[in-house]
């Protein structure tokens, strides 16, 4: 499906390496793919500012998901007030995740990293919807208290709080 035909489609703003980026963002993703590179040429350039044939726009896919990767210049930085989250049904999806988006970026806490070029992740267990939002305020308190000591998510001591085991 052509990513124009989509609804809603994030464009991540870049300086120069949108090109890059949606290269290495295809190698973190199963099902994932550069679906066109687009190019400056000589028109605006007195206002963008771009050597021609300079990497204008990659448009790729991750896990079926459009996303365009523009290089805007140097304007506007990521920030964490934009994150997107990946949701893992195990400790080696969230490792997986973690360890190749964390790589050359910064670790956060509760499941959130900024990757190497600034976009914040959060790589988070899908069952933490389930334990966060439990009528049962003790189980959902303890998993609170288990995620607020934690980087990196640790399935293993999340359930052992949900279960109102002693986590270790």
């Amino acid at each position: 499906m052509p990513i124009a035909t989509r609804k809603v489609t994030p464009c991540l703003w870049f300086d120069t390496q949108a090109e890059e980026a949606a290269k290495f963002y295809v190698t973190v993703f199963k099902n994932s793919k550069i679906k066109k590179i687009s190019r400056y040429g000589e028109a605006g350039r007195g206002t963008h500012g771009k050597k021609p044939g300079s990497v204008m726009v990659a448009e790729f896919e991750l896990d079926g998901q459009p996303f365009v990767a523009l290089n805007g210049g140097p304007n506007f930085k990521f920030t964490e007030a934009v994150s997107f989250q990946v949701y893992c049904d195990t400790q080696d999806e969230i490792n997986h995740f973690w360890n190749a988006l964390s790589k050359g970026g910064q670790e956060g806490s509760c499941g959130w990293l900024k990757d190497k070029y600034g976009l914040s992740w959060q790589v988070v267990p899908s069952v933490i919807p389930k334990m966060m939002t439990d009528p049962d305020n003790k189980k959902s308190d303890r998993v609170m208290n288990a995620v607020l000591k934690m980087k990196k998510f640790d399935l293993e001591k999340l359930q052992q709080a949900y279960d109102g085991e002693t986590v270790q």
